[in-house]
């Protein structure tokens, strides 16, 4: 999306999808149950292969290949991970014995 060659159109499509999905005014209203999002789990996929359709082939080709350069750097998003992974499983220990502990 930030590529120049990227079509406006495009971008604005995406812009207005995420617009709809965070606005509280909706289609069917989103407190009734199961129906209520069901607007978004369709409009989500529809817009996506309408955009992806629009960007040419090259642009993707790019990010793709970008992407990939950027996951052979993936070491220090493993240890972010496992750094939570660790942190919410001790908060979770420490919360047992606090509550059990009597």
């Amino acid at each position: 999306m930030r590529d120049k060659r990227t079509p406006w159109y495009a971008k604005a499509i995406v812009i207005l999808t995420l617009a709809y999905i965070i606005s509280p005014i909706d289609i069917i209203p989103d407190f009734i149950p199961v129906i209520g999002l069901l607007d978004e789990i369709i409009l989500i996929p529809i817009a996506y292969s309408v955009v992806m359709k629009l960007i040419p082939e090259k642009v993707k080709a790019e990010a793709v290949l970008a992407n990939n350069e950027q996951a052979n750097h993936s070491g220090l998003k493993i240890l972010g991970i496992v750094a939570v992974i660790m942190v919410w499983t001790a908060l979770i220990f420490i919360a047992y014995f606090l509550i059990y502990k009597q």
